[in-house]
């Protein structure tokens, strides 16, 4: 059996309250990050949202926890399929 096959899938949740809190479990690192574009990768894929005045409050790898605020304008999934990627702030963050 290969690593990735032993690898245990975190659940993927979202959960937008008054669009302007976003919780998010099941992130596996973040790509990109400003304050109007947050690029992640999940359980489910590249997921982007859009907005304004965008801050991450919490990040936790090893439980796959995101927490921001702001003014959210968009949520969505850029393909289906998770990315391989070199995992840069799970590096940062450890």
């Amino acid at each position: 059996m290969q690593e990735k096959d032993k690898a245990i899938k975190l659940p993927h949740n979202i959960i937008l309250e008054d669009r302007k809190v976003l919780s998010i479990s099941g992130v596996n690192d973040i790509d990109s990050f400003d304050d109007k574009l947050v690029v992640l990768y999940t359980e489910l894929g590249e997921l982007t949202i859009k907005g304004n005045n965008l801050h991450i409050n919490k990040l936790n790898v090893e439980t796959g926890e995101l927490t921001m605020d702001g003014e959210i304008i968009a949520i969505f999934y850029n393909d289906d399929k998770p990315k391989k990627n070199n995992k840069l702030f799970s590096k940062v963050f450890q």
